[in-house]
């Protein structure tokens, strides 16, 4: 399913939290990569049909979302994981996802339990999937939402921030799981965690203030830190030079930093090939200096 929005904009109250936003997802995997804040969430709420937009045009799958008939008919297709999912701890992941799948119509009891029983298989739950999920940790709560997602076999689906607070071996399993996830449908990735995306999409959008500042390959996010990203060693007890520190490693001839600045941050500042993530730290700093958008009420 793919997704475009024009002059997306979403108010509450007198805040702006999204200002005429315009995306394209093509389908596949794509991520919304962006700090907190930054106006993902809402975005997200609003393909899936959660919030209705303040203004603009946003369709999905063809379908208009700014009207009650085309958040419904998308909702039909849709899997969403949002940031935090209300999952009751007193049931198991089998009683959950059974109960899940009755809200999603799936009414035929055998088939509902036969594709639970293979989501549990596809995201490693099997062997406690009987168990109470009040002892399970984030990463493991975290698979059932995705489940949860997958029920009903979605052509798109929506997660919010799924490896927050993941330790890494979970987010690796985690992003493995997404990126299979992506071959016949939409999976539209939303996180601060560069590396997320970085490891699992090859198109991007950024957001900053609640607007998109970039959309396009994600390789080629690293070339708007050229020209930007320096290194700099100081003596033991110099202060950090100015700029974005994205690294300090103290050795034995000083603390070695990694800098992002538009402009050499010491005079013996040495240029450096940029990362991904020094790319995305200058877009944030470049988007940090542009004039902030009007607020309307």
């Amino acid at each position: 399913m793919d997704i475009q929005t024009t002059g997306l904009t979403r108010r509450f109250g007198r805040i702006t939290a999204l200002h005429s936003v315009d995306l394209a997802v093509p389908g596949g995997m794509y991520g919304l990569l962006g700090a907190n804040g930054a106006g993902k969430t809402t975005l997200m709420r609003i393909l899936a049909g959660v919030l209705p937009p303040s203004g603009g045009q946003v369709r999905v799958g063809g379908h208009d979302l700014t009207t009650g008939a085309g958040r419904l008919a998308v909702q039909r297709r849709l899997g969403y994981l949002p940031q935090d999912l209300g999952l009751y701890p007193d049931l198991s992941p089998r009683e959950f996802l059974d109960y899940v799948g009755l809200f999603k119509g799936l009414d035929d009891t055998g088939a509902r339990r036969r594709q639970v029983d293979e989501l549990l298989e596809l995201v490693a739950l099997t062997e406690v999937a009987g168990r109470r999920m009040k002892g399970f940790s984030g990463g493991m709560r975290r698979r059932v939402g995705i489940a949860q997602a997958l029920l009903g076999d979605p052509a798109l689906i929506v997660v919010d921030e799924p490896t927050a607070g993941l330790d890494p071996e979970e987010r690796v399993r985690f992003r493995t799981l997404l990126s299979g996830l992506a071959g016949h449908r939409t999976v539209l990735l939303s996180t601060h965690i560069v590396e997320d995306v970085a490891q699992t999409c090859q198109q991007a959008a950024v957001m900053a203030g609640g607007r998109v500042v970039y959309t396009g390959l994600v390789t080629d996010l690293v070339r708007v830190g050229e020209g930007a990203t320096w290194e700099v060693v100081a003596g033991v007890g110099a202060p950090p030079p100015a700029g974005v520190v994205v690294s300090a490693v103290s050795r034995s001839d000083g603390t070695h930093y990694r800098v992002v600045s538009p402009t050499p941050p010491t005079p013996d500042a040495l240029p450096a090939a940029p990362s991904l993530e020094d790319g995305y730290v200058a877009l944030m700093q470049r988007a940090a200096a542009q004039p902030a958008p009007t607020v309307g009420g």
